[in-house]
């Protein structure tokens, strides 16, 4: 065999030749590194070493990345929370409600990216940097806790109780990890750090579920307070209808703003005691978190932090900072909380209170003891059964009762240590500033003046104390927000109303239309307030020879007051039937406030290439278009056709724009045949005014509406938008007042139909037709009323 093979070996060696030889050689050896290679490539790819063991050397690229997108989740949190406080100094709401930070899911998710590293359970963390990291991440969770308060005071039940089990899953969630962690070695320094900031932790989340199963009760009674005091005062301002409407509302408004801000959920809840043992609490957590930074720094020989790198690399750091950031900021909001209620909470009314002071009050536990002594319906025959199931409820409530009242009356305490030592810190502030707590004349007029604002502070059992203080910090309120408004009044708008003083009131109102003119088919729309007013406006710009400083000014002026007969007409009782007409107006005023322009015919050259270049002959031109307008988008479709027969309010935006046109030109025709342009132009300005004028005698009514149809989460903002449009409007009132008529104020909010129908009824003459209008009704052309057919 041997033989045989070296026979064979020889023979070849013989046939191929040495060169051959080598290069077969060559050729095979390239096979098997080409096979290697690609064996290789295979198993990179299948996630696999040469020898067959996964390949990890990748996975913790992405990581600095990661850490990126935590460090910016925490900022979010920071910027939000930062603006939340930034919004409480300008408006000096000092319990700092929740605007831009509250609890909800988009919030709960940015929180959850941002406290990765509590709930990172094998990422290496060796270095100082990376520790601490860990310390912020835990101290961030109670400072969010801490700010989110507020906000569970503007939910309702369902959502309430929903937001705050994810909440409580979070929290859990992230002590589980940081305890897993802890006993790993992941976490190996900062231990008696994290083992006092996790007690906050259960502390504050124990305040949250304490909080949100007593926010229904306290809103029940807010708001069984509340309108018995809304009784109270609208008996007062019935006895007042002699005085101007300027005057009432103020007046009125500084009750009804009083209500609205001492029973706002979230002032009840910054005031309450968990919400002000909240705050002592997040300051608390602020120093463990700055201890921990301070000691590394000035006792670096008390650590033994490891060599190497962490997993997120240089962005740990990163993080740090802004965490660190965010709950220095987050901390002011809860901080602030605690100190106020401190200051409200002065030491010789509390002293006054005597034993009552720990007391706890009946909502904190009203809503348990219901679920307590409930029945259960369950479908178990067994009587004992049913009866062990209802014993072990009662006992479970009535250990949850007891945690809830402990609670409660620990924060109570809280309160009265923080009381006992920052009261020193207060005498000498006062000390310093030199007040002897003697009030001087000015100041005792002020509380007599203001003494009847004390009946409507709404506030809680408990709260007795605290009347005076809540009226005193916030008496001056409206006086600042009207301030505002007034900064913000109409100037345009006013301007052109005062012009009209010496016209007779509300006549424009009454002869923007006539019934005398035929109409264009068998029924008529209703009317809103800002159609006749948008189409007067286009008809005057589109009068010729008139000075383009005139026009531009009377569209700034009426661009003004349209935005407050839209807030208006959205009262109306009829605002779904006139919404269609209403956005007919918008639509129009839009092309003729930026381009000049009514269903894209330009106003501004429209009496370029006619021969009639008067103001008459424009209306008449107007007249015509807008006739053939309706008849052209009228006999677009048949069912546009039926629409026009069944349904006037449901017309087209372009047929109701070119109706009320029509019917405007027409009426300006009959009453004026040969008037000079500048003539014309002032009276269609006058007209506008009286219809403003009339629109804009419904302010007080709206405004009486915004404080009173609102629930008790939107009270507070409905107020202080009507307290702000008093403020913008109440030039307006003071020249409405001077001008209105007796039958004006109808006692209600009322639409430019309804005024027409209680002038005539004034008026019995101006609703007589004479021979005239009988022959102009006869002698309309039968061809203006479309055909069904």
């Amino acid at each position: 065999m041997v033989g045989r093979g070296l026979g064979l070996g020889l023979g070849h060696w013989l046939t191929c030749g040495t060169g051959n030889c080598e290069k077969n050689q060559i050729l095979s050896n390239n096979n098997l590194c080409n096979n290697s290679t690609t064996k290789h490539s295979i198993m990179f790819h299948s996630g696999c070493t040469s020898d067959g063991s996964l390949n990890n050397s990748k996975f913790n690229d992405p990581m600095p990345w990661i850490g990126i997108y935590v460090a910016a989740a925490s900022l979010i949190c920071g910027i939000a929370m930062t603006i939340d406080a930034l919004h409480a100094f300008r408006y000096k709401k000092f319990w700092f409600p929740c605007k831009f930070f509250s609890l909800n899911a988009t919030t709960l998710t940015v929180i959850a990216v941002a406290i990765k590293f509590s709930v990172d359970l094998n990422a290496a963390m060796p270095r100082r940097q990376d520790q601490l990291a860990k310390v912020s991440s835990s101290a961030f969770i109670c400072m969010v806790m801490g700010n989110l308060l507020p906000s569970l005071g503007t939910m309702e039940d369902t959502e309430l109780m929903m937001n705050i089990i994810a909440l409580g899953i979070l929290v859990v969630t992230a002590i589980v990890n940081i305890c897993i962690q802890m006993a790993t070695g992941v976490i190996f320094e900062f231990w008696i750090e994290h083992g006092l900031i996790m007690v906050l932790m259960v502390v504050l989340l124990g305040i949250l579920c304490c909080l949100s199963l007593a926010i229904p009760t306290k809103k029940y009674f807010l708001d069984m307070t509340y309108e018995k005091k809304l009784r109270k005062a609208n008996l007062v301002c019935f006895t007042r209808r002699n005085v101007s409407a300027a005057d009432r509302l103020q007046k009125d408004l500084g009750k009804y703003w009083m209500m609205a801000y001492t029973s706002s959920p979230q002032f009840v809840i910054g005031r309450s005691d968990p919400g002000s043992a909240s705050g002592a609490f997040c300051l608390v957590n602020l120093l463990i978190l700055a201890e921990s930074i301070v000691r590394t720094r000035v006792m670096p020989w008390s650590f033994r932090f490891c060599s190497g790198d962490s997993d997120y690399k240089w962005s740990t750091t990163m993080v740090l900072l802004c965490q660190t950031a965010a709950v220095v900021v987050g901390t002011v909001s809860p901080a602030f909380r605690w100190f106020m209620t401190i200051n409200f909470r002065c030491p010789t009314k509390a002293s006054l209170a005597s034993g009552r002071e720990f007391a706890v009050e009946r909502y904190w536990i009203k809503r348990m003891r219901f679920w307590q002594v409930q029945p259960l319906y369950l479908r178990i025959s067994n009587r004992r059964g049913r009866r062990l199931i209802q014993s072990a409820k009662f006992r479970v409530f009535s250990w949850l009762i007891g945690m809830q009242k402990g609670l409660v009356f620990s924060c109570k305490m809280i309160r009265y240590v923080s009381i006992l030592f920052v009261s020193g810190f207060l005498r000498l502030r006062r000390f310093l500033i030199g007040d002897n707590g003697v009030e001087s004349d000015a100041a005792n007029r002020n509380r007599d003046v203001n003494m009847d604002l004390s009946r409507y502070v709404i506030y809680l059992e408990g709260e007795e104390v605290l009347v005076d203080l809540m009226m005193e910090n916030n008496c001056d309120a409206t006086a600042h927000w009207i301030k505002i408004g007034v900064k913000r009044q109409p100037r345009n708008l006013i301007h052109l109303l005062e012009q009209s003083n010496c016209f007779s009131s509300f006549k424009g109102v009454d002869d923007f239309d006539s019934e005398k003119v035929p109409s264009l088919c068998s029924g008529e729309p209703p009317n809103c307030w800002a159609l006749p007013i948008v189409t007067l406006t286009s008809i005057a710009v589109a009068i010729p020879n008139i000075d383009k400083q005139l026009k531009e000014q009377l569209i700034r002026s009426v661009d003004e007051g349209l935005k407050y007969v839209k807030e208006i007409e959205n009262y109306l009782e009829k605002v779904k039937e006139l919404k269609h007409v209403m956005k007919a107006a918008e639509v129009v005023w839009s092309g003729v406030e930026l381009s000049n322009k009514w269903l894209d015919v330009d106003l501004s050259k429209l009496a370029h290439d006619q021969k009639d270049k008067t103001g008459t002959g424009i209306i008449k031109l107007l007249a015509e278009i807008s006739k053939g307008k309706f008849m052209e988008f009228a006999n677009e479709d048949t069912y546009l056709n039926e629409c026009l027969m069944e349904l006037p309010s449901r017309w087209p935006m372009r047929v109701l724009a070119a109706n009320s046109m029509y019917r405007i030109c027409e009426t300006l025709l009959l009453r004026n045949q040969n008037e000079t342009s500048e003539r014309l132009f002032e009276k269609i300005s006058h007209m506008i005014c009286d219809i403003l004028l009339a629109a804009l005698s419904n302010l007080q009514h709206v405004i009486s509406r915004k404080c009173h149809e609102s629930r008790i989460e939107e009270r507070e903002k409905s107020i202080r938008s009507a307290i702000l449009l008093f403020g913008k409007t109440k030039k307006i009132l003071e020249v409405i007042d001077k001008k209105r008529p007796q039958h004006s104020d109808h006692g209600k909010l009322i639409h430019i139909d309804e005024w027409h129908l209680v002038s005539k009824k004034m008026d019995p003459l101006s609703s007589m037709s004479s021979s005239t209008d009988e022959e102009t009704a006869a002698s309309s052309p039968s061809d203006l009323c479309l055909s069904v057919e």
